[in-house]
C-alpha cells in the first residue's frame, strides 16, 4: 500500500513538472518618432521621395528597413554616410567587407540528411537582402572528375534603387541580453506577469537608424533619422505567447498543428531564454 501512495505521488510530481514552462519571452514594446506611423502591421516614415518600413518583431529585434523609391528617378542609398545607433554609439551600413560565393560541379552521390528550417509566418524581410549572403550547403560524394570555382565581390557602399522599386537592408538585432528589474518576475507564472514602464529619458534602450539617400548621382545628400525607444518590458512563460493552429489554405485543413505567436506586432520584439538549475526570482 505504502508503494502504491509512493508512485501515485511521483505521477503527481510529473504531471505538475510537465505543466511548468522551462522555456521564457522577454518581450520589450517600443515607442517611435512622431513622423513613424504603423500601418498594415508596419511601422512608417514616408517623405516626399521615399517610404521606409520596419518591423521589429524577431528574436532579438530586426532593426532592418524596406526603402521603397517613389520618385521617377534612380535613389542612391548612401551606406558609408548610413547608421545604426544603440544608446548613443554608431554602428556603419557600410563595413567595407568582402564576400566569396563558391560554386562546384560534378557526379555528386547523395548520402546526408536534409535540414529544413521552419519560419512562425513571412514579412518583407524574408527577401532577398541587399547587403547579406545566403548559402545552401550540399552533403554528398563529389566526383575528382568535378570542377569548382569561387568569385569575390566588394561590399557596396552606394546602392542604386530604381523607381518605383524598393530593397532591404538588414544588418543589426537590437538587443540579446536580457533585462533585469526586481519589479518583474524572471521565471513568472500566469498570475505573476508585469510590466515595467519606461519614459523615453528612463529607458535602457534607445535606438535609431540614420539613413541618407540622393535623387539622382549628386553631392546633395538627404538625411533623416528614425528613432525609437524601449517603453515597456514584460516577461511572459512559453504558454502566454504562442498558440497552436491548424493550418488551413482554401478550405483544407492540414492534419499537423503549428505554433504560432500571439499578440504580434511590429512596434514589438523578444529575447527568448529557458529555466536550468536557476534559483533567482528576479
Amino acid at each position: 500500500m505504502k508503494s502504491k501512495k509512493i508512485l501515485f505521488a511521483a505521477l503527481i510530481a510529473m504531471v505538475l513538472s510537465s505543466c511548468v514552462s522551462t522555456s521564457y519571452f522577454q518581450v520589450y514594446k517600443t515607442g517611435h518618432s512622431e513622423k513613424l506611423v504603423l500601418k498594415d502591421n508596419l511601422l512608417v516614415y514616408e517623405d516626399e521621395n521615399c517610404k521606409v518600413s520596419y518591423n521589429l518583431w524577431g528574436k532579438g529585434g530586426n532593426i532592418g528597413f524596406q526603402f521603397f523609391n517613389k520618385t521617377d528617378k534612380n535613389i542612391y542609398l548612401n551606406l558609408e554616410e548610413s547608421f545604426f545607433i544603440l544608446n548613443g554609439v554608431s554602428y556603419n551600413y557600410y563595413r567595407n567587407r568582402v564576400f566569396t560565393s563558391s560554386t562546384s560541379s560534378g557526379a555528386m552521390t547523395s548520402h546526408g540528411a536534409i535540414a529544413t528550417k521552419y519560419a512562425t509566418g513571412l514579412n518583407y524581410l524574408d527577401l532577398i537582402q541587399t547587403n547579406r549572403i545566403s548559402a545552401t550547403n550540399s552533403v554528398g560524394l563529389m566526383s575528382s572528375s568535378g570542377s569548382s570555382f569561387s568569385v569575390s565581390y566588394n561590399e557596396e557602399k552606394i546602392i542604386c534603387i530604381p523607381s518605383k522599386t524598393s530593397k532591404v537592408i538588414s544588418e543589426y538585432n537590437i538587443n540579446e541580453s536580457l533585462f533585469r528589474d526586481c519589479d518583474l518576475f524572471k521565471y513568472p507564472m500566469k498570475k505573476q506577469i508585469k510590466s515595467k514602464t519606461f519614459s523615453k529619458e528612463q529607458s535602457p534602450l534607445v535606438f535609431s537608424n540614420r539613413i541618407t539617400y540622393s535623387i539622382g548621382q549628386t553631392d546633395n545628400l538627404i538625411k533623416f533619422e528614425n528613432e525609437f525607444y524601449v517603453m515597456e518590458i514584460s516577461n511572459y512563460p512559453e504558454s502566454e505567447m504562442l498558440e497552436s493552429k491548424y493550418d488551413e489554405y482554401c478550405g483544407q485543413k492540414l492534419e499537423t498543428i503549428t505554433e504560432y505567436f500571439k499578440n504580434v506586432s511590429a512596434d514589438k520584439f523578444y529575447i527568448k531564454y529557458s529555466k536550468g538549475s536557476d534559483v533567482w526570482r528576479h
